[in-house]
């Protein structure tokens, strides 16, 4: 057994300890619907292959969606489940393509807050004493802060696609604003299409005249859209650049008189309650409102990190919250849920093993 399978062991063993189930899933997973739920990260990275009589399948990207596909088909709650092994993703430069991941998920309809606690303050009772750095942040203010923006049903939907992926984001975000170079070129094409001038162009492509003819109407209608208020792009900005302790960063969000922003606030301050009553010192534990937003896209409110300061090495650990995901997987019948993963060989290259 390697250094990092003693961790992996040692681990679970902890979280079966804390009241975890253990739960396996296949190496081999059906690849259509896990696609679609990854989102585009993990779609770029995934390992697929095509099996004569099942279909297109997949190498096992991470646990959480067949967890939850396992736990929707009649799962009691609330249910605490562990899991350790293998999971496989394309990577840039020297990272290992397939690494040894165990994890935790926790399913619970009541008290959330209570629910976000339990997990985070169990992956720092199972961290404690290695030198890592804890973060928090909370995907569901941002989306808070998109569905209250001064703008079309269409441009909100374009923003929440790419909170995951934050240069397009504040693209889009300056765009819609009316300001930047995007802003500029778009108009410029606008005026072209209001004219006609390309819509008599030769077709090249995949698209049929009709695909193109909708496409041409959805950016005349966008053009027609009044740019997102500056005061309101302002703050969103302000949003996504705010870091701090959790008391100082909800004092802040709450300064801002925001009132899209309050239900997210309170579910906020109700998960700082808990953290204090669990243990966790939060008048120092980070808060980054932008964290999460390049990991995986299921995620939709409380999330969290460990990370090694000073080294070039993936983080730790990363969880949270993923509410819809359940909802999805069980056509409609959610279950909130939260949880995480730690990678040992990430610990076993820091020397702690």
């Amino acid at each position: 057994m390697t250094g990092a399978e003693q961790l992996a062991a040692d681990l679970l063993a902890k979280m079966q300890a804390a009241g975890a189930q253990p739960i396996a899933a296949q190496v081999l997973q059906p690849a259509e619907t896990l696609l679609d739920l990854y989102g585009e990260d993990i779609r770029a990275r995934a390992y697929v292959t095509q099996d004569p009589r099942l279909g297109e399948m997949m190498l096992r990207p991470d646990f959480t969606v067949p967890v939850v596909q396992a736990h929707m088909k009649g799962g009691a709650e609330p249910a605490r489940y562990c899991y350790s092994g293998l999971v496989f993703r394309k990577q840039e430069g020297a990272r290992a393509r397939e690494y040894l991941q165990v994890g935790y998920e926790l399913f619970a309809r009541e008290d959330p807050a209570r629910a976000d606690a339990e997990v985070f303050a169990l992956f720092s009772q199972l961290l404690e004493g290695r030198g890592l750095r804890a973060v928090t942040g909370d995907i569901g203010i941002l989306k808070a802060a998109v569905e209250g923006l001064e703008t079309s049903p269409a441009r909100k939907s374009a923003l929440m696609r790419h909170i995951w992926r934050p240069r397009r984001f504040r693209a889009l975000l300056e765009r819609m604003g009316g300001q930047g170079p995007l802003a500029e070129a778009r108009a410029a094409l606008v005026a072209r299409l209001r004219a006609g001038e390309t819509v008599d162009a030769p077709q090249i492509g995949l698209r049929s005249r009709e695909e193109i003819a909708e496409r041409v109407a959805r950016l005349i209608a966008d053009a027609d859209t009044p740019p997102i208020p500056a005061a309101q792009v302002h703050a969103l900005e302000q949003l996504l650049a705010l870091k701090g302790p959790v008391p100082l960063a909800l004092a802040e969000l709450r300064a801002q008189d925001w009132a899209a922003l309050a239900p997210a606030l309170d579910r906020l301050e109700a998960r700082l309650e808990a953290l204090e009553a669990a243990g966790i010192d939060t008048a120092t534990l980070p808060f980054e409102a932008s964290f999460g937003r390049t990991n995986m896209e299921y995620y939709d409110g409380f999330v969290f990190g460990f990370i090694a300061p000073g080294r070039d090495l993936p983080p730790v650990a990363t969880g949270g919250r993923y509410d819809a995901l359940t909802a999805v997987l069980g056509q409609g019948r959610a279950i909130p849920a939260v949880g995480g993963v730690i990678r040992p060989e990430v610990l076993e290259a820091l020397g702690c093993g």
